[in-house]
């Protein structure tokens, strides 16, 4: 909590008063939040909607989130400087940032919103959460392999977390990660001699791809826990 998400602050900034009188306005009731009188110092929401005087100091921020299939080739980027970047082929008129990142070669979900706090938290957090693959690799799995890659292996210089995997077919598995390292999963199949040829990401934490193709989207609920998402 900070000072400048206090009401009081806001007062002072918007109505150009002093913080005593901006605490008076506040004591007397005259302040809405939310359509609702307040007369203690709270602290405002991205949503939250204030008025004073029938004058709106502050608008509800409408929050979106957006499970997106990024396409294969797209760089997880919003500078339009950048060769297929990935704000060219968003079809949002809403202001929408990335949460997480998915390398140019891979594809899959990518969380959209334009929740600036969450985007903060997820950063901040030293929690970690799931994030699901789905992994096509140019050479037959083998038991070695698996067992390798679930216990962690050794990449820039440090061990991988273990992990889930399970075998799909002679070329294709899943994996499970709670670690966020670059490329991590390409590393570590280079490490045991295998090329990744596609790479998809299917969960993150709560939120599925489900049945979207690439360049799809859906609005979704905002995510339950604000941990940190990683690049793979």
């Amino acid at each position: 909590m900070t000072f400048r998400n206090r009401l009081q602050y806001l007062l002072v900034w918007k109505l150009r008063v002093s913080n005593r009188r901006a605490l008076e306005l506040i004591l007397s009731g005259e302040v809405l939040v939310n359509g609702i009188s307040v007369n203690t110092n709270i602290e405002l929401s991205q949503t939250d909607e204030v008025i004073y005087n029938n004058e709106i100091l502050k608008e509800g921020k409408k929050l979106i989130y957006i499970a997106f299939y990024k396409p294969r080739g797209i760089e997880t980027t919003l500078n339009t400087a950048i060769a297929d970047n990935l704000k060219n082929i968003l079809p949002f008129e809403e202001e929408l940032f990335p949460v997480g990142r998915l390398d140019k070669e891979s594809e899959g979900l990518l969380l959209l919103t334009n929740d600036g706090t969450l985007y903060d938290k997820m950063l901040r957090s030293e929690n970690k959460t799931e994030k699901e693959y789905i992994v096509t690799v140019d050479k037959l799995i083998d038991v070695n392999f698996l067992e390798s890659m679930a216990n962690g292996i050794n990449i820039m210089g440090k061990m991988t977390l273990p992990c889930q995997i399970e075998k799909i077919d002679d070329f294709t598995f899943r994996i499970i990660l709670i670690q966020g390292l670059n490329r991590q999963i390409r590393r570590m199949c280079y490490k045991l001699h295998y090329e990744v040829l596609r790479l998809i990401r299917v969960r993150m934490g709560t939120i599925e791809l489900g049945d979207l193709v690439a360049g799809e989207y859906r609005v979704t609920p905002s995510p339950a826990l604000p941990q940190q998402w990683g690049r793979e």
